[in-house]
This record gives structure tokens, sequence and C-alpha cells, in this order.
């Protein structure tokens, strides 16, 4: 049996957590676009999934993505462009800048948060409330390992 097919037939960890990303990010941001962020991709997920709406620090959106801090400095600056965020000095240290949610980032948030559950309740009554929850949590306690 060739690879590929054996990787359809029984896929590993690293093929199932692909698969669920990715289909995840496509409906999620199809979504989204319909209810007007059409100019947000994928990438963007990495700040704006972990974005707090008081607003975060860029090393701790790095942290919370696993992307590197270059990385969020790019999307931040994509961001800044397409008016999702702003960067604002953080009153607990001047030194620092916070990454802070505009009118039109709080509005992806709240659209965004609204599709996940959406995706996430259908999914619970294809398979059953329990055996969803059950495998939100095994699947976090295996995400939790990395």
């Amino acid at each position: 049996m060739r690879r590929s097919e054996r990787k359809q037939q029984d896929p590993d960890l690293g093929v199932l957590a692909g698969r669920t990303l990715f289909g995840l990010q496509r409906e999620l941001f199809a979504a989204v676009a319909e209810q007007g962020h059409p100019e947000l991709r994928p990438r963007h997920g990495a700040v704006l999934a972990y974005l707090d709406e008081e607003g975060s620090r860029a090393t701790d959106l790095a942290t919370q993505s696993g992307q590197h801090k270059q990385v969020i400095g790019t999307l931040v600056d994509e961001l800044v462009a397409l008016g999702y965020v702003a960067r604002r000095p953080d009153p607990a240290d001047r030194r620092a800048k916070l990454i802070v949610p505009t009118a039109k980032g709080l509005d992806h948030m709240v659209k965004s948060d609204a599709a996940v559950a959406a995706i996430e309740a259908r999914h619970a009554e294809a398979v059953g409330e329990e055996a969803y929850a059950e495998f939100k949590r095994v699947f976090k306690q295996v995400a939790g390992r990395y």
C-alpha cells in the first residue's frame, strides 16, 4: 500500500490535526468573509484568535500562537493596514506597546466566535453531545502536551 493511501485510510495525529485545522479555517474564514471581513486570511488567526479585547502584547501573542515575534509583527502590520488593530502604549509599561482591536476588529472577533460556536454545535449534533465533549477533552489533553 502506498504511503498516501495509508495516510488516507489510517491517518496519524498530524494528518488528523491538519485536516481539522485547515477545514475549520476554510469554513470560519468563508463565514466571516460573508459577514463583511473578506480581506482576512487564516494566517491572521495567529493574532486575532488570541487577541484580548483590552489589547495584548506582541510577545504574548507570539507565545500563545506558537509563532515567532517577527511573524506576529508582520501580521500586526497587515492588520493595522486593514484597520483591524492599532498599536497603543501599554499603560502598565510605557516602553511596551499593546495590540488593540479597533471597532472593525471587535466586530470580526464577535462574528468569528459565533461562527466557531456554530461549527462546534454542528459537530456535536452530528456525533452526539457527549462524544463531542469527550473528543474535546481528550484533544485538549493531547494538544496541551505540545
